[in-house]
């Protein structure tokens, strides 16, 4: 039984003692170098500024609602930063409809909201689904970019899309680096 504990001990000593061989060093020069790998690794980066949290969209007027207007607003601002190329989605976060609070029965579709990233630019219907809002092919430090939006306001004083009440909708903006 003691051999037993003997041999055991020998064998303990002999793996710590080689678990600390990778860390000695000896010379005969008076000096003694060893190296350490230092190692990390940097995923995909993203950072994305916005301007703003909300945006106040403009009321129709009378006019605007009797006849079907756009009505042209000036959304955030964007400062875009990646350590690699990357792309910016914009898309809405309810799924057809905007959210109505009164007692009328608005319902204004999330397709009466349209978008650029150019005041002069053309101007899409927002959906539900991701579309490219803006891209960059390598990395940013900080790329500008802005949103503007046109509501639309269809005929008629009846419709359920201009009926009295508050209306508003989640647009979601989202920055990749895939």
């Amino acid at each position: 039984m003691r051999s037993t504990y003997s041999f055991a001990a020998v064998l303990l000593g002999t793996l710590i003692s080689a678990g600390q061989v990778g860390a000695q060093c000896s010379g005969n020069a008076g000096t003694c170098n060893t190296t350490n790998t230092a190692s990390v690794t940097v995923g995909a980066l993203v950072k994305l500024g916005m301007s703003a949290s909300t945006t106040s969209l403009t009321s129709p007027t009378a006019d605007q609602v009797d006849i079907g207007a756009l009505v042209a607003d000036v959304g955030p601002t964007f400062t875009i930063k990646a350590n690699r190329s990357w792309t910016m989605n914009i898309k809405s976060g309810n799924a057809a409809n905007w959210t109505y609070v009164g007692s009328n029965a608005g319902v204004k579709s999330i397709a009466d909201l349209t978008w650029s990233n150019a005041v002069a630019g053309t101007y899409a219907a927002l959906t539900s689904s991701d579309a490219v809002f803006t891209s960059g092919a390598s990395a940013s430090g900080g790329t500008a970019a802005s949103a503007f939006f046109k509501t639309n306001y269809p005929a008629g004083f009846t419709n359920a899309a201009n009926a009295p009440g508050t209306y508003s909708l989640p647009v979601v903006f989202t920055l990749t680096a895939p």
